[in-house]
């Protein structure tokens, strides 16, 4: 009996403890749901015209960094690799990918043309980049065109000389040199120190003129438990910045989207401390949602799923590019709950 009273008495403090570290939920800002943006890199940029083709009508706009068009992969890791990040088995088939399209649309999978004409989006592409190639930016770029209802007004495309792949950023005295990789090799953490306020510049095409960046208080950036949108290849934690004065509602967002080799685990806070996204929230009212994805065996890099490795295994077409995908409805689930009104 005293070994069963203390075998209880552990496992209280064990749970006590347990309670103590847990991380705090994802809050509820009551954010502006017609001011919502998404901007992704590598995996993260397929995964955000994912979002933003499955739920046109809940974007504002979209931004993609070193990716190529919508659904390019098709629900295959051989032609992930060989037809949208190499262009071994010639460039992707466009006109294929718009049936694709109109299927998932007739079925309910995914938003509506005129939403989805409705966007604005932003396509950068580094034209050193030797992990994605950059024609398959060019590639989105026209897909983008064929969809949207004004392209000369809607849609940015820039190619940045020099510059490999990653999300480039200007460096400054208060980065870290280890937390920086070089401008056109890339590698290590993927923030490119190229002298470029990507950011800023997307930032400012999605939702028209920003207000100068400034410097954020460490303090707003929250490290909250990923577990209630618990998804195959998410990790336990994710990271979201509240501006001051955005605890009370009222302000915009922006879901921010690591690329491969650039979650918690493999770079720790380099890409949610140091994209420059978080300098123009603050000074602009807007508030940054760092979802993190994890490493797997099937997943080794910590890639977002663009290729269809978190949907079931005996799917022939897995559906992780729609409505469907278990990631894209565990991210929408994160928005929905910041979009939420705080508790009294």
């Amino acid at each position: 009996m005293k070994a069963l009273t203390l075998l209880a008495v552990g496992l209280l403090l064990s749970h006590g403890a347990q309670a103590e570290t847990r991380l705090p939920e994802l809050p509820r800002l009551a954010v502006e749901p017609n001011a919502t943006s998404v901007i992704g890199v590598s995996s993260g940029g397929y995964m955000a015209t994912q979002l933003a083709v499955a739920w046109p009508e809940r974007f504002q706009g979209v931004a993609v960094l070193a990716a190529g068009p919508w659904s390019c992969a098709q629900g295959g890791l051989g032609q992930a690799l060989g037809q949208c990040m190499a262009t071994r088995r010639g460039p992707p088939d466009l006109a294929g990918l718009d049936v694709r399209l109109r299927d998932y649309q007739a079925r309910g999978l995914v938003g509506g043309s005129e939403a989805l004409a409705a966007l604005r989006a932003f396509v950068w592409h580094g034209d050193e980049d030797s992990v994605v190639d950059p024609s398959l930016g060019l590639a989105l770029a026209e897909q983008l065109g064929d969809w949207l209802a004004n392209p000369e007004e809607q849609l940015k495309v820039v190619r940045s000389p020099g510059v490999g792949h990653g999300w480039p950023i200007e460096a400054d005295e208060r980065i870290p040199p280890s937390q920086l990789a070089q401008c056109r090799i890339g590698g290590g953490t993927h923030m490119l120190a190229c002298g470029l306020d990507i950011a800023g510049e997307a930032l400012d095409w999605l939702h028209g003129p920003q207000e100068p960046a400034q410097a954020m208080s460490s303090t707003q950036l929250l490290r909250f438990d990923q577990a209630p949108f618990d998804a195959r290849g998410l990790g336990d934690a994710g990271y979201v910045l509240v501006p001051e004065g955005c605890e009370a509602g009222g302000c915009g967002l922006t879901v921010a989207l690591h690329g491969c080799s650039m979650t918690e685990e493999q770079i720790d806070e380099a890409f949610v401390r140091y994209s420059g996204l978080n300098e123009w929230a603050a000074a602009n009212r807007r508030v940054v949602l760092y979802p993190q994805a994890t490493s797997s065996l099937a997943n080794p890099q910590g890639c977002w799923d663009w290729w269809g490795f978190a949907e079931s295994t005996w799917q022939l077409d897995p559906l992780h590019d729609t409505r469907e995908g278990v990631q894209v409805q565990a991210l929408m689930a994160m928005i929905e709950r910041l979009e939420e009104a705080p508790e009294e």
